[in-house]
């Protein structure tokens, strides 16, 4: 059993660092795009149609422009955390794993596929 030494875990708590700052950038990117993305239709339909007009008030106009963006931003952090931990887990690899190519054993399909 190998132990664990110092400058290990400060590069790891470094690289964490990093990704959960990219991840967050990511996301404020996103949620910037989406607030926009929805808050022009839902300002726009207030304001042309009656439906709308009558039952969307200012409360119902936010609430609907922040669900969007909240869940642009989780979203779009999840999906950059999940990449950068794929990417370094695969970095840190043993050689044999990392050979993703598939080497079967000749046979294209089960026996009970076979015509």
């Amino acid at each position: 059993m190998s132990t664990v030494t110092p400058a290990y875990l400060d590069e790891r708590l470094a690289l964490a660092k990093r990704c959960s700052r990219e991840a967050t950038l990511a996301g404020a990117k996103a949620a910037a795009v989406a607030t926009v993305a929805s808050a022009i239709p839902t300002l726009a339909s207030v304001r042309m149609l009656t439906w709308a007009k009558a039952n969307i008030n200012p409360t119902g106009q936010a609430l609907i422009i922040c669900t969007v963006a909240g869940m642009a931003y989780f979203v779009a952090a999840d999906k950059k955390i999940l990449s950068l931990a794929r990417r370094h887990s695969f970095e840190s690899a043993p050689a044999h794993l990392k050979n993703t190519s598939f080497q079967g054993a000749g046979r294209p399909h089960p026996v009970f596929f076979r015509p």
